[in-house]
Parts: C-alpha cells; structure tokens; sequence
C-alpha cells in the first residue's frame, strides 16, 4: 500500500544519432527571434555564470511571447517542409486509435477497471459483479465537463458496493474536489468536499464514511498560495464537510504530508507521513477496535517514527504489520513487525535482499507477491508466509509490470504487462493452481514478429557496467546507416524498464532504433544506484548517456 505523496519531476535526456540527417531551408516570412541580452550575472561560490534569457522566466511578457511566436513560426514552418510528415501523421492516428485496458481491482463485490476506447482523453471507469458480465459504466470522467478540463483522480468503494467516492483536478490543478455517487442510481449526493491535495480516499468498514487529508483553506489565489499544514479527517457519508473529524495533524510540523489508507481487514488504520520528494517516511497507525463499528479517533502509534528508510505497508495478519523497506538494504526487503512488541531488535525479515532489487510486495490469496528488476525488467516470485520461496509468475517475455491487484483473502491476481514491442495486456493469475491467461488484450495494425528486444551493457567513464535495450526491426543490419533514438532519465530513484509507445513504434517501422539506457540516479539497481547519480555525484548521470551514445555509435 503507497501513500499518497507529492512527486516533483525532472529533465530527461534524449539524443539523436542520425547519419546523413540534414535539415532543409529556414522557413521564410517569419518575425525577427528576439534576442535579447540583459546583463544578468549570477555568483555562485565565487563563479560568475551569465544568464542572458532571464528575461524569458517571465512567461507572460510582450517580449516572451513575440520570441516564442518567432520560434514557432520557424520550428513549424521547418517541419511542415518534410516530405513524410503527413504519412506520419496517418500511421500515428491510426495506431494510437485502439482499445487499452486497466487494471482491475476488486471491492464491495464488484470489479473496477478502466477502459479508454483508443481516442478517448480519459479512461472509463466500469464495474462487473463477475468478469463474466457485462461491463456497466460507473463513471464517465470525459462527462464531467464540456471543455475536458476535469479529471478523475483518486477513487474508491465502499465495502458494500454502494458508493463511490472520488475527487477531480481541474485545469490540471493539485488541487481536488471529492464527491460521492450512488453505484446503482448514477446520482451524485450533496457531499462536496474541497481543499483536498495529495490525498487517497479510504473507507471504513461500517461504510458510513471515509478518511482523507485535506489543507486548510487557502488565502489569496488558491493556484499561487503556499499550502501547509496538511491534516488528516474523516468524513461522514450525507454531512456537511464543516462536521468532519479531525484525525490527525501536526502543526509543529507544517510541511509534513499526511495521508491514511484502513487495512483489508478493517481494523487499523495506517497513516503515512512524509516530508516532500524524500523517500524516507514516518509510519503511524490507529486502532480501530470493530471493523464493522470502527472508532474514528483513537490514540495515534507512532510505530516508525525515525525517518531513516523507505517503509510501505504491505499488509497484516492481526497486530502482525508486513512492511517493504530499503533500511540496510538497498535493494529492499520485506519485514515483519509485531506492534506488540515493535522494538527493532523483536523486528524480522521475512523477504532478505537479494541481486535483483525489489520494487514491492503485495499480499494475494495468503501470500507473498513480490515484484523484482533484474537488470532493469521485471521478475515476479511469489512466497510463502514464512519467505519460503514457491515460484516465479510466468512472463511473456522481456517486459515490465505494472499493476499488480489482488486481495488476502482471494487467490485470483490481476497484473499488467507490457514491453517495447509488446502493448499493456492485462493478466489473470491464480497464485494456488499457478494458472495464467490474458484477460484482455489490445488489437493493434502490426506484427510484433518483425521487431525484437535485445539487453546489452556498455561501461559508463568510471567503469561501471550500465545496462541499455536496443530495439529494433529484426532484418535491421547495424553498419553505421541507422538512425538511432537515444532516451534516458537518470535521476528520483525513477527506473526506466521497457514500456509500449505507439510513436516508438512507427519510429521502428521507419527503420530507426529505439535505445533506451538504464543511467544512474534511477532506481534500477536499488538506493546505492540512484545515490550514484544525485547531488554532488550527478555529473554520473551524464557520463553514462554519453558513454551510451558512444557505445552506439562503435
């Protein structure tokens, strides 16, 4: 179970490697590109840097806006001169237009997954009792506003299969509105809760209400504000949001985000708290005493409350709370701790670490699902409860997983796949008899059988061994005449394992190879790796895409 938390974003790098590659002429008729050259020096421990396109920080300035019409103009008129362009276009549409599929999860009885037809801005939501029946819609989120300005955020269920909460974003805002809708009826309730900013929504057993985390409610322009003091409440189901219970805050620590999730069970209520972009974390829980007639508020357990490693509830067996953490282990492992006797030495490790890194555990049908990279792919083994290893879920070939969804107490799990040549398909696993199928697959206009997927590893300036895939078409002869598509991340522990892109693809049928390098900062091999590329080490991440450049180009 991850809780919510804010995700800050970073530069990627991409290079183009394109032999005999050449422009054609500038586009004529175009305004002069404004270029001004303001004395703008700043000092940086005694270094003097010249930034003479400060001026263009102020987006919307006459000045600004006449260069970026200029650039335009000609970036525009450059592209328009290519002769492929419009075949491109065509293939792209046609492509892009097919069906993808979600995940699904199951609660209150029902089926939740989503459905985008191939054009459509957002996915659909629909529900099925069985996976039999025929699929009705719960929410429509392309509905919730003439412009498409609204989207579906976080959602959820009620354990009776009654109501539906879920928050919308509007004009891309952090912020969110929470509304809650009858399943059967379609019919929104008068429920309306606002000032809502990276929060889950998470229901109580009884389903008279939820747990969410709010901000108090900005002055001024709520878009430009700064908002602190993030609080956790409950709120009940059919009351005004002024009478929602004040669970948990910490106005000593005004920049703490708080957020809750309750235990499959229902008994305990599991509260996050982290500090910005920090993957380190606080882990609190409440005792909810009946599921079925839970207390709202109750004394709050500050169970991990050092703030020295990454810890993701897992799930529970009692007063027994599994954990994923990376402390002393930065290729993560898997803990257990009793909260009857949370002292570290009584702690144990039921998952050790291995060489593959392990991104997370999920507890399905009575055991352990555990989702490795092995050199930057994915590897899923399931265990035991004790950490006895049983097996290795079955994978169609070099790929990623995405969502894994299954329940404790139910031996059926959902997974998605997907790889560079391989688009999102959603399986069905039965994690007792190791049965596994394709519940829904999308039919694209290609053949998969023509391209192939291959690892290589090349040696970054110090002599670290990087990993990279090259993907291809398999008649595709390597001497020297390939353009080639170099991407890379490398930096907020953020892994870059083999996805399906529709746009890579018709760059493959042109002839062209998709690289892609596993650089450091990223969190393929675990903490040490993305530690190899932050801070005063960043100068690493570059170095391994130039090495990787390099390599291609021998």
């Amino acid at each position: 179970m991850r809780l919510v938390r804010p995700v800050s974003t970073v530069a990627v790098a991409v290079a183009l490697i394109a032999p005999g590659l050449t422009a054609q002429g500038a586009p004529q008729n175009c305004p002069e590109i404004p270029r001004y050259t303001a004395d703008q020096v700043d000092d940086y421990h005694g270094t003097a840097v010249r930034d003479p396109y400060r001026w263009l920080e102020n987006t919307e300035s006459d000045s600004t806006r006449a260069w970026i019409e200029a650039e335009n103009c000609r970036t525009f008129g450059w592209l328009a001169q290519i002769p492929e362009r419009a075949r491109i276009r065509e293939r792209l549409t046609r492509l892009w237009n097919y069906e993808r599929y979600g995940v699904p999860s199951r609660r209150g009885g029902m089926y939740v997954w989503g459905k985008n037809d191939g054009l459509q801005n957002q996915s659909v939501l629909y529900r099925q009792r069985r996976l039999t029946d025929e699929p009705r819609v719960l929410i429509d989120p392309n509905q919730l506003s003439e412009d498409g300005t609204v989207s579906l955020a976080a959602t959820a269920v009620s354990e009776n299969g009654r109501h539906f909460a879920y928050a919308t974003s509007s004009g891309g805002s952090d912020w969110r509105e929470v509304r809650v809708r009858e399943i059967d009826t379609g019919r929104d309730l008068p429920d309306q809760l606002r000032w809502v900013k990276f929060s889950g929504l998470s229901w109580t057993h009884d389903n008279a209400g939820f747990f969410y985390s709010r901000f108090p409610e900005p002055s001024g322009n709520e878009l430009q504000s700064v908002v602190r003091n993030q609080k956790l409440y409950y709120h009940r189901l059919g009351t005004d949001q002024a009478a929602d219970v004040l669970v948990y805050e910490r106005p000593d620590q005004p920049d703490w985000g708080i957020g809750a999730a309750v235990t499959e069970d229902g008994r305990y209520l599991i509260i996050g708290v982290s500090l910005g972009t920090d993957s380190r974390n606080r882990v609190y829980y409440m005792d909810l005493g009946n599921a079925r007639q839970p207390r709202r508020h109750s004394e709050v357990v500050r169970l991990l409350d050092d703030f020295d490693a990454t810890y993701n509830y897992v799930g529970n067996d009692g007063p027994v709370f599994y954990f994923f953490t990376n402390l002393e282990a930065p290729r993560g492992k898997l803990i257990a701790i009793d909260t009857r006797r949370p002292a570290r030495a009584d702690w144990r490790t039921v998952i050790p670490q291995s060489e593959a890194t392990l991104r997370d555990v999920s507890v399905i049908g009575g055991r352990f699902i555990a989702d490795y990279l092995e050199d930057a792919h994915s590897r899923v083994t399931m265990f035991a409860k004790d950490g006895r290893r049983i097996a290795d879920v079955p994978l169609p070939t070099l790929g990623s997983v995405g969502v894994i969804s299954g329940r404790a107490d139910s031996p059926e799990m959902f997974y998605s796949f997907t790889s560079f040549i391989y688009p999102t398909t959603i399986f069905r696993y039965d994690v007792a008899t190791g049965t596994n199928t394709v519940l829904r697959a999308p039919r694209l206009d290609f053949d998969p059988s023509r391209y192939e997927t291959q690892q290589v590893f090349y040696r970054s300036r110090d002599g670290t061994r990087v990993p990279m895939f090259l993907t291809h078409r398999r008649d595709l002869q390597r001497d020297g005449s390939n353009p080639t598509l170099l991407y890379a991340y490398g930096g907020f522990n953020i892994s870059e394992t083999p996805g399906f892109s529709v746009s890579n693809l018709v760059w493959l049928e042109m002839g062209g190879i998709y690289a892609v390098a596993n650089l450091r900062g990223g969190g393929e091999y675990g903490e040490d790796w993305h530690r190899a590329g932050m801070h005063e080490r960043k100068q690493t991440v570059f170095d391994d895409f130039i090495a990787a450049a390099e390599y291609l180009i021998a």
